[in-house]
């Protein structure tokens, strides 16, 4: 029990991805926001547990097996018989931006909280020292799953767990439900103690002008620690009732900027777990950012990672 006290457990979904190289060949791997924080949160010597449902199928097996090697726990990751994981295809344009499609519709991490191991799983959760999740993750669940999530994720603060959010909104992930979006953010906002939000993101959902702006409102929410990635202007860290734009290192040009904030949120999750305060935090959290997006896809290779 007191190991489990220890770790970060990461809830979401991740899925088989194809992405398209120089020579237009697709390059087969795994990826999904909370599960390429969990990886890079490995890397960085924390000790960490992912949380979906996958099948059973070859597909599974190798993401079951990347988790394994990149030193993910996997016991919170629940096996579903007779059913595939999502998929998802990127396209990267000659800036480096890229454009997602996806097929998850049936995927079985959209079930998580529904299948008979949920009560299980839950009661793993309440004795992490850290859960991570993210809009995405909102976006998967039913009605019945979110209420079971909500109810979890109080019971988990009431045991000393901190909850730890990046807004992360998709709006097709939503199927463009706005209303609902803003709802199920506000009931999990009520909910968490450090908010990694991207203001991009903020402002397509909210509407918020300035990164300024996302603070006070996630402020309302009684959250204490609050940084907004705000691309090549930094990021704007609010903590301890002090505000500091904390800027990146050097404008790099991205070759992909997939999993650009997913890197940002474990640098600056493993930085303070290790007692660096927020704003050094943030300013590890930018170089591991800077070099992921150097590489093609997700997870870059190994020998390329940033270590603290």
């Amino acid at each position: 029990m007191s190991e489990q006290k220890n770790r970060v457990v990461s809830i979401g979904e991740v899925m088989i991805e194809l992405s398209r190289g120089n020579d237009g060949r697709f390059a087969l791997a795994s990826g999904g926001d909370t599960f390429n924080t969990a990886v890079y949160l490995a890397r960085n010597g924390v000790e960490v547990a992912y949380a979906t449902a996958l099948g059973d199928d070859p597909y599974s097996n190798s993401i079951v097996s990347l988790a394994t090697a990149e030193g993910v726990s996997t016991e919170l990751i629940v096996r579903v018989p007779g059913r595939l994981p999502g998929l998802y295809m990127i396209e990267t344009n000659p800036a480096g931006e890229r454009t997602f499609y996806y097929w998850r519709d049936t995927s079985p991490a959209r079930e998580i909280f529904e299948l008979d191991e949920w009560s299980r799983l839950a009661e793993t959760m309440l004795n992490a020292r850290i859960i991570y999740f993210s809009g995405i993750t909102l976006s998967l669940y039913s009605n019945v799953g979110l209420g079971r999530f909500l109810a979890m994720l109080e019971m988990a603060r009431k045991n000393g767990v901190r909850i730890i959010f990046d807004g992360n909104y998709r709006p097709r992930g939503w199927k463009n439900d706005v209303a609902r979006a803003r709802t199920v953010f506000a009931e999990a906002l009520k909910r968490v103690d450090v908010a990694l939000p991207t203001f991009d993101d903020e402002a397509m959902l909210w509407g918020d002008r300035s990164p300024e702006a996302t603070i006070e409102r996630l402020r309302a929410f009684g959250i204490s620690e609050v940084v907004v990635k705000n691309g090549e202007n930094g990021a704007l860290v609010a903590a301890g009732g002090h505000q500091e734009i904390v800027p990146v290192h050097e404008v790099v040009q991205p070759v992909d900027t997939t999993a650009a904030g997913d890197s940002f949120n474990a640098g600056y999750m493993a930085a303070r777990l290790t007692g660096h305060n927020p704003g050094d935090a943030a300013s590890a959290a930018h170089k591991l950012a800077a070099a992921v997006i150097q590489h093609r896809g997700a997870i870059m290779p190994r020998q390329s990672a940033l270590m603290h």
